[in-house]
């Protein structure tokens, strides 16, 4: 398949910090879409070092979010906010002979942003969508009152011009009707 969704982090330390439902909606019915199209989705998990850590490794934090991990057709595990660094990711997308790496996912300034970058670094085209991240941070964590991280982060990667931005109603129109038309007529 040439296309993969990764869905990065979505843990119960995240998912349970604030009410993150719209977002879990989204990436659920996103998840849907390619399952739909028989495209693979790769959940990503991130481990941190330090043991009060609510990703830590032994704590129940770290644990894939219960409503969706059953979704994953793999999961690869990382402990830095980019999905490939020490990992086998790079090799798993080019196993499954992808092309495009959507993404979804926590938190939207770090481990979304890096991993997307760092896919296309590696070649991929990479499409982000923006309303199906989500961040425990606020404009407060960065001394930024009004700051709306996703549009924030979404505007940086689109004006990069290296990384498709989209929101769900984009994605939607531009893919999901696509792979519906192309199931369709198979």
């Amino acid at each position: 398949m040439d296309r993969v969704l990764l869905v990065i982090d979505v843990q119960n330390g995240i998912v349970n910090f604030r009410d993150f439902s719209k977002e879990i909606s989204l990436i659920e019915n996103i998840i849907k879409d390619f399952k739909n199209s028989n495209a693979p989705v790769i959940f990503i998990q991130h481990f941190d070092q330090q043991e009060d850590s609510t990703l830590h490794r032994n704590s129940d934090g770290s644990n894939l979010y219960p409503k969706l991990k059953d979704y994953a057709d793999y999961v690869v595990e990382k402990e830095t906010p980019s999905a490939f660094f020490n990992t086998n990711l790079s090799e798993l997308l080019n196993s499954l002979g992808t092309k495009q790496v959507f993404i979804t996912g926590f938190n939207t300034e770090f481990c979304c942003m890096f991993t997307a970058i760092s896919a296309y670094d590696r070649g991929f085209k990479v499409t982000f969508i923006e309303d199906a991240t989500g961040t425990v941070n606020t404009g407060e964590t960065y001394e930024m009152k009004d700051l709306d991280i996703r549009d924030f982060i979404g505007t940086v990667l689109y004006w990069s011009g290296s990384i498709e931005v989209l929101d769900i109603e984009e994605y939607e129109d531009i893919y999901k009707s696509k792979w519906m038309e192309n199931k369709l007529s198979t």
